[in-house]
């Protein structure tokens, strides 16, 4: 039988080289995890619509969906998370506060790989690292 796949968009802030990092709070699940953030897409939503809805209602941030930076699907548990990331520009303000992140952080793509990062978002890291 096959296991259920949720789909996820998640976005890349960066600036010169380095890129916002985001923490889950510890009540979450991956609590202490890094990520980059974003939400599940919904049935009628494009994983660029999800993605620009996700942000504006996690970091009050209004944004400009980019190019593709990875889509890797991961199994964690009995779920594939299919996971798509793309580069974002924010529309004003660099986000600064997350209904769901405890820390946000600006971070050198040389050191992107030195954070606990949650499995799914591990392929968008290697991308942006340095050499990929």
């Amino acid at each position: 039988m096959a296991r259920p796949t949720i789909v996820v968009a998640a976005g890349v802030f960066s600036r010169g080289d380095e890129v916002l990092a985001f923490r889950r709070r510890p009540d979450l699940a991956a609590g202490g995890s890094w990520e980059f953030p974003g939400g599940k897409v919904e049935a009628t939503e494009s994983p660029a619509q999800a993605l620009a809805r996700e942000l504006e209602e996690e970091l009050g941030c209004r944004v400009v969906v980019g190019g593709l930076v990875d889509r890797t699907t991961t199994t964690i548990g009995e779920v594939d998370i299919d996971l798509v990331v793309h580069r974002v520009e924010p529309v004003g303000q660099w986000p600064t506060t997350s209904t769901d992140h405890d820390l946000i952080r600006w971070v050198h793509r040389a050191d992107l790989r030195q954070l606990d990062w949650a499995p799914p978002d591990l392929p968008a890291v290697a991308a942006l690292s340095p050499g990929a």
